[in-house]
């Protein structure tokens, strides 16, 4: 990071502007420089600040009396946006802080998410306790719970604003740069294939490669697709596309959002169907639904696996197909004949070949005759299988070169 540049002090200054004030007197006790940042809809900072957007855009026409709360917040976004990515990409950021509740933490979380991957991002939060998948996303953002309210300062709410200074303080300061001399492979797996993700890891890794491994939890396998969309690797080894299971069953690694498997143009794809047997959701052997007692099951933790009926396996063959379709010149896909994951192995309690080659032949009949389709007389988490997915994603960036 550049030590000369500032930490971005981002909040709701109409409503808080006493606290963010001392957010920033407490970054800059440590000697760090700040640029404060108003995005409060309800009136300009009653403060100094280095950026009053309220101000900007008043006077633009854009927010006006009358309007209502949620179209000035999107305006207010939109806008905070492209002033913080043209504050890091001049360099002048090397981090960025906020404090708020609701409101205050959807506004400004959105607007940290335009900068990339590295660049500290904390939000200390009223609302830090609650699901955040919806606010954090696929990003690297370090929610604080503020345990407290957050109006005026006090013995408690002093102490967390200090220590999220510190913290942005800190983390802006990281010294740890990567090796950047080795070609990137982004590699997705979950539980029931780790055998098989370690190996392949191992390989790739001897074959002189970075190995950036991402756990297909629905995020995950989201994140993975964005990096590459920027440029981040030259392969993708995509073992665990278990997440179209999940996404179909509403299950435990779904959420994988439209672009997940979709083309990214230049970017060698090998493609495995891991985990594709089963959907997994959160049940136990105590407690399964009444519409899963006849099927196959496999008890995990508090999450249980069920094998996917027929109807579903046609339908995962379908949608994986479609999306393969359009970046048929930088697809290949690999499959294991002995089963997809430890569960689908032929002592695992979701064992069913009939049903993974249903998969195979709707999956063939509907994808594009160009696509490469290699078959494994093997098990997905056999030695053989790894050696054979490492060598195909190696021949494919070679192939790119």
């Amino acid at each position: 990071m550049n030590r000369t540049s500032s930490i971005a002090v981002l909040g709701t200054f109409d409503t808080k502007g006493e606290e963010h004030l001392f957010l920033k007197k407490c970054i800059e006790h440590r000697g760090v420089p700040t640029i404060t940042i108003n995005v409060g809809t309800k009136k300009p900072a009653p403060c100094i600040v280095d950026i009053d957007l309220f101000n900007s855009l008043e006077k633009k026409g854009i927010l006006q009396k009358g309007q209502d709360r949620d179209q000035m917040i999107q305006a207010m976004l939109k806008e905070a946006k492209k002033v913080v990515k043209a504050l890091h990409g001049e360099g002048k950021i090397s981090g960025i802080v906020s404090a708020g509740g609701g409101s205050g933490t959807y506004l400004c979380t959105g607007i940290m998410r335009v900068l990339p991957l590295g660049i500290p991002k904390v939000m200390l939060s009223t609302v830090a306790s609650r699901d955040m998948t919806h606010i954090i996303g696929t990003k690297d953002i370090t929610m604080m719970h503020s345990v407290s309210d957050i109006l005026g300062i006090n013995s408690i709410l002093g102490g967390m604003l200090d220590k999220a200074a510190a913290a942005v303080c800190a983390m802006s300061q990281s010294e740890w740069v990567p090796d950047k001399s080795r070609q990137r492979i982004a590699l997705s797996f979950f539980g029931f294939i780790t055998q098989a993700a370690e190996q392949i890891k191992a390989l790739l890794e001897n074959k002189g490669y970075e190995v950036v491994t991402f756990h297909a939890n629905g995020t995950g396998g989201t994140a993975m697709e964005e990096l590459a969309s920027e440029g981040f690797f030259e392969g993708i080894l995509d073992l665990a596309t278990h997440e179209l299971a999940d996404q179909l069953m509403n299950g435990y690694c779904g959420g994988i959002g439209p672009h997940r498997f979709e083309s990214i143009i230049g970017i060698p794809r090998l493609i495995i169907p891991g985990g594709l047997d089963c959907a997994v959701l959160e049940f136990d052997r105590y407690s399964i639904p009444e519409q899963y007692k006849d099927r196959k099951k496999f008890f995990y933790d508090f999450r249980s696996a069920i094998r996917l009926n027929k109807k579903e396996t046609k339908i995962i063959a379908l949608q994986l197909s479609k999306k393969l379709n359009p970046a048929k010149e930088t697809i290949k896909v690999l499959i294991p004949m002995k089963g997809w994951s430890v569960a689908d192995s032929i002592d695992g309690p979701l064992y069913d070949p009939e049903m993974n080659n249903l998969f195979i032949k709707t999956f063939k009949e509907n994808l594009a005759p160009t696509i490469t389709v290699k078959k494994e007389n093997c098990h997905i988490n056999d030695p053989v299988f790894a050696t054979s997915a490492a060598d195909m994603m190696d021949q494919m960036i070679a192939s790119k070169k």
